[in-house]
């Protein structure tokens, strides 16, 4: 007699599953996050007193990073190995390259750096990506 209450309406647990986030698919970004505004900070302050500005930077930076991170979890799955790769290297040598231009270097050893790291981390992404493939 009360089958009825039981039943759910079709497609309402794909959808909730749908916009669910896993802790691990935010936890990670915003880790990496934070670690790459504190050492933005910590980079431009050079042990003087922490300002605004300062401040703002490595909010800013740190807040950029995590919702690229974010964003590039979100479409890993749907890229194929060697575009997802890329992405991988491209943010990882960015981010590399940013940092290392704020401790005052050149504009060109900086872009050489944030390079060879980001080819590297292509390389290992690459690998990664390919060998656990489907």
């Amino acid at each position: 007699m009360a089958a009825h209450a039981s039943v759910q309406a079709r497609g309402t647990r794909s959808r909730a599953r749908a916009r669910h986030h896993s802790t691990l698919s935010w936890a990670v970004p915003v880790t990496l996050g934070v670690i790459l505004g504190w050492y933005a900070t910590s980079i431009v302050r050079g042990g003087g007193v922490l300002t605004g500005g300062q401040l703002a930077l490595g909010l800013i930076s740190g807040a950029v990073l995590a919702s690229l991170c974010f964003g590039l979890g979100r479409m890993q799955k749907r890229l194929a190995a060697m575009p997802a790769a890329a992405a991988y290297g491209a943010l990882f040598g960015g981010s590399i390259g940013f940092l290392y231009s704020l401790s005052g270097k050149s504009v060109l050893a900086a872009s050489v750096l944030g390079l060879l790291t980001g080819v590297g981390m292509l390389l290992a992404a690459f690998y990664a990506f390919y060998t656990h493939e489907d």
